[in-house]
């Protein structure tokens, strides 16, 4: 099993889990206060607080006095009464006059409470309390009011507010998945469809497990969130082309799920509100780095400073497009993570409205002229490749044929000298024609072309060169032509510009092909690619090209020992 169909499992996996959780959790969950009432001496108190309960988060501590509960007085608390006519400061001191207060001191109702009905209200489920310690009720000052705790949401309201955002998540999930999935969004995220929505959806459908302030449940939030975006991570660093780029970015995305769900489990100790903000934005990271990376900005100035041309980072063609949506691929769940309150929905709306308007007013207007840049320049290779094929014709059927009756006919008169001068004519027309266009290379594939152009340069390079191949599936035709094209051009620079042992490695598979060349040659200079291109020696760009229009990575370097290194990744979509 492939590691797109590993992570699709995994994503799916995930997805599933979050469905459930944000679907079943607002019906069967039964939320609790918890806070546990009893009657002590005719009061209403509170014996027991829950760790970790939304009662403790609100500070409400056992032996406290219950002085109204779900909206029942129990104890009349001290309230400023409103003086008519108002009074007016003391013109000496500039004070006012003290407010009367009624009571003047906490008292129990008019209506006295039977020991039964006390009973009643301290066994009911609590929904508002207000509670002050015995102390204070006790010890109540008319100039210093003492600070109760008032417990006005039990959570139930939190999670019954919390099925709008799970509506949301259910939506964003599938429409998303068919709008990746089916390549509407770009052909470079249709394999990112069930990852990126699952990332996406996520933090919506989990927002019960928020909303219930249960160690549980914040910590399978700590859990369920950075995990959600994991597959999306792994998949996006897939695209990262330069393995250095993508071991960085592989160390960041961990580390940001690592200490996101550190910290959101720290809200185990946090207040009522717990300070998502920080392990959210760490969360974002988790996606969001390698999208970048994938993005190819790194890659591009790796390459600037080698003075190579830019095909890595995919600044021309369609590659400019597809950078820009693996870095949106890696940002779209950040704006799901942002849209963590109510009414759960306006940042990710802003997020997507953006997105449509920078694509329908920028992006896309910018890929279609680099689409048609592309095109152009696929039309005049296939135009070239075509011509290569019509000369080489007419040599084999016109020249080739000629000179094969003339060296019968100097054969036969006893002219050697003459038939040998135009044997020799004939073969290097004969190599003429393979460099031209190769049969073996439409007949047989591009391993043993490669064979053919091996055995014919080791005649030029007065050393060894050697193939190393492994030929498994054979990549598409226009793939083999580029490979064995980019292929002739290194040989070419190794044998002018380097020196034996050259190395020549070619393997295909299933998932793509690869190629190098090596020499032991000084190495490339940095600024070779500006240099040929001035003196009018195209060789790098024109490799450059070729591994551009089949989409493949060139990478051209010098080894720090010494020696020029070409490489060429294909990889199949």
């Amino acid at each position: 099993m492939g590691t797109r169909q590993l992570v699709d499992r995994a994503a799916l996996a995930l997805g599933f889990v979050a469905l459930l959780i944000g679907v079943l959790s607002p019906v069967f969950v039964t939320v609790d206060s918890g806070a546990r009432l009893g009657v002590t001496d005719g009061r209403v108190v509170v014996d027991f607080v829950d760790p970790h309960s939304p009662a403790e988060h609100y500070g409400l501590r056992a032996g406290m006095v219950a002085t109204e509960v779900n909206g029942r007085t129990l104890i009349r608390l001290p309230t400023m009464v409103d003086p008519s006519p108002m009074p007016t400061p003391d013109p000496s001191s500039g004070e006012m006059p003290p407010v009367d207060q009624v009571p003047d001191i906490p008292a129990p109702v008019a209506a006295p409470i039977s020991p039964d009905d006390l009973q009643a209200i301290a066994d009911q489920r609590i929904t508002e309390l207000q509670a002050y310690l015995a102390s204070d009720l006790t010890t109540w000052k008319a100039d210093q009011w003492p600070g109760g705790v008032f417990l006005g949401d039990d959570g139930r309201y939190r999670l019954g507010e919390s099925a709008l955002s799970v509506g949301i998540g259910i939506a964003v999930l599938f429409v998303m998945a068919w709008w990746l999935t089916t390549g509407r969004a770009g052909a470079s995220l249709r394999g990112l469809g069930i990852p990126l929505s699952v990332a996406t959806a996520a933090p919506f459908l989990l927002r019960p497990l928020d909303a219930m302030w249960t160690p549980t449940a914040i910590s399978l939030a700590a859990i369920l969130v950075p995990a959600s975006m994991v597959p999306l991570a792994i998949a996006l660093l897939e695209r990262v082309e330069n393995a250095q780029d993508r071991r960085i970015a592989g160390v960041a995305s961990a580390t940001c799920a690592v200490a996101a769900a550190g910290l959101a489990l720290s809200a185990l100790s946090a207040g009522p509100e717990p300070p998502v903000l920080s392990p959210w934005m760490l969360a974002c990271g988790i996606a969001a780095i390698p999208g970048l990376m994938a993005s190819g900005p790194l890659i591009s100035r790796a390459r600037a400073a080698q003075g190579l041309p830019d095909v890595a980072d995919g600044t021309a063609s369609g590659r400019l497009l597809q950078s820009t949506e693996l870095a949106i691929a890696g940002a779209t769940p950040a704006a799901a993570l942002a849209s963590n309150s109510w009414p759960f929905l306006w940042p990710f709306l802003l997020w997507v409205a953006a997105i449509a308007l920078a694509g329908r007013f920028t992006v896309r207007p910018l890929a279609r002229l680099a689409s048609r840049a592309q095109l152009q320049r696929d039309l005049v290779i296939a135009a070239t490749e075509a011509e290569r094929a019509r000369v080489a014709a007419d040599i084999h059927d016109d020249a080739l044929q000629e000179l094969t009756l003339l060296v019968r006919r100097l054969d036969a008169a006893g002219d050697t000298e003459g038939a040998d001068l135009a044997r020799g004519v004939s073969d290097r027309l004969r190599a003429i024609c393979g460099d031209l266009r190769l049969p073996i290379l439409d007949d047989l594939g591009v391993g043993p072309a490669l064979d053919w152009l091996v055995l014919r340069i080791e005649r030029l390079a007065g050393g060894e060169v050697r193939l190393e191949r492994t030929d498994g599936t054979r990549p598409p035709a226009d793939v083999e032509l580029a490979f064995f094209r980019v292929a002739q051009e290194a040989l070419a620079n190794a044998v002018k510009h380097g020196r034996p042992p050259i190395i020549v490695r070619y393997r295909s598979t299933t998932a793509g092909a690869s190629l190098s060349i090596d020499d032991a040659g000084a190495g490339i200079l940095p600024d070779a690619a500006d240099r040929a291109e001035r003196d009018g020696h195209f060789g790098l760009l024109n490799m450059a090209q070729r591994a551009e229009g089949i989409g493949a990575i060139l990478d051209v370097r010098r080894w720090p020992a010494g020696g020029t290194h070409v490489g060429l990744e294909w990889r199949a979509r």
